[in-house]
């Protein structure tokens, strides 16, 4: 007949227990009872600190992190303002200063934009006037070159030349201006100076921009000109 767990597991205990008496048994029962009763006690203890450590530390969150509503409130009470909208006072936090200086930062950017097309746009008409008169001026000998051969494209080539070497030696000229300008800027307010070859790069690239789109109306009125009607020009 087969025994059960239970009673195996009773039978091995009862002979484990051989050749103790009854007080011992009930003396290590005891001490293991009281072992058992304080863990307990301290389990108790320590998750009664533990709560105690929680309660302070949300505490001193809510001291150390105050929002802009309660120090307008603090505020409020320490400068006896009762009516509501009576503040003498303005709550800024950090992420609306950083919003305002962005702002500021994006006018200026805006305005600085379009002075320089309308700079753009100046400099472009007189390089075109420019070219007109001398478009004007040189007449006899546009009409010479068309009489002994010369192309149309290659008239348009000649004045569109003239006109980018023009523009990029007038952009030559602000660029350097405008350098030594930061520079002196840059050294009188004790800020660092840099030089940003890639904005000089487009800066020179918008200049030949300008001289191909302005000097295209008088290169093309160069080069479409009658022969025989540039040659009787005075």
């Amino acid at each position: 007949m087969k025994r059960s767990t239970s009673q195996i597991k009773r039978q091995t205990f009862s002979r484990a227990l051989k050749g103790y008496n009854t007080d011992e048994i009930r003396a290590y029962l005891q001490l293991i009872a009281e072992e058992i009763e304080r863990l307990i006690r301290d389990v108790d203890r320590l998750s009664r600190e533990n709560a105690m450590l929680r309660e302070d530390l949300d505490e001193h969150n809510a001291r150390t992190s105050l929002g802009p509503e309660r120090i307008a409130t603090l505020l409020r009470g320490r400068h006896q303002i009762v009516e509501v909208g009576a503040d003498d006072f303005m709550v800024r936090t950090m992420e609306e200063m950083a919003s305002v200086r962005l702002q500021a930062t994006e006018t200026m950017t805006a305005l600085l934009a379009s002075i320089a097309g309308v700079s753009l746009l100046v400099g472009g008409i007189g390089i075109m006037n420019i070219m007109l008169v001398s478009v004007t001026e040189r007449t006899r000998e546009i009409g010479i070159r068309l009489a002994i051969g010369a192309f149309e494209r290659d008239v348009l080539t000649q004045f569109l030349v003239e006109a980018v070497v023009l523009s990029v030696f007038g952009g030559s000229i602000g660029v350097t201006f405008a350098l030594i300008a930061s520079a002196l800027a840059a050294r009188a307010l004790s800020l660092p100076f840099s030089i940003d070859l890639g904005i000089v790069a487009l800066a020179f690239l918008f200049s030949a921009g300008v001289g191909v789109v302005f000097g295209f109306f008088p290169a093309r009125r160069a080069a479409s000109l009658n022969p025989i009607d540039a040659l009787r020009h005075e």
